[in-house]
């Protein structure tokens, strides 16, 4: 597996997969019913931000985008969100790609990482992340409305670098 930067071309790759995770709707709340072009700025990134994406020769493995959390005086802070493409689930992609993140957020002289909506259902990335070093800071109540269990928690998650 190698983690590069993602360019226009991989967009195609990446949209099933995205399209998928977003209409099950477990765990992003990003508009549903996006097509092509109107999810793309969703997902790539523009500087200061980027794009990246996990491939296994030419196959798409995951993608990750992520940059500053908040412009101006919040831009010290990176943040990040990460879609495995769930045929490819189970692979460590989800674990590469959270590492690269936080790498590259360090060598990049960001100060620490603020993930801002984590679903609290979501126990894999929770685990996954608590794993790589982040911490809950906070559970907003009922803050995401979850097809299945229903309005359910969104965690802040935060590592110091």
């Amino acid at each position: 597996m190698i983690i590069r930067e993602a360019t226009g071309r991989d967009w195609p790759s990446i949209y099933p997969f995205f399209r998928q995770i977003v209409e099950a709707g477990e765990t992003y709340a990003f508009p549903e019913g996006m097509d092509l072009e109107q999810a793309r700025p969703w997902w790539m990134e523009q500087p200061p931000g980027r794009t990246v994406v996990a491939v296994d020769g030419d196959t798409v493995l995951g993608s990750a985008k992520m940059g500053p959390n908040r412009p101006g005086r919040g831009a010290h802070i990176a943040t990040a969100s990460f879609m495995v493409d769930p045929a490819h689930g189970g692979r460590g992609v989800g674990r590469a790609l959270g590492t690269h993140m936080v790498e590259w957020a360090r060598s990049a002289g960001y100060h620490g990482i603020q993930f801002n909506a984590v679903v609290e259902t979501n126990a894999a990335a929770v685990h996954l992340w608590q794993a790589i070093g982040f911490e809950i800071l906070t559970t907003v109540p009922e803050a995401f409305a979850h097809p299945v269990h229903g309005r359910v928690g969104l965690h802040v998650m935060y590592q110091r670098l």
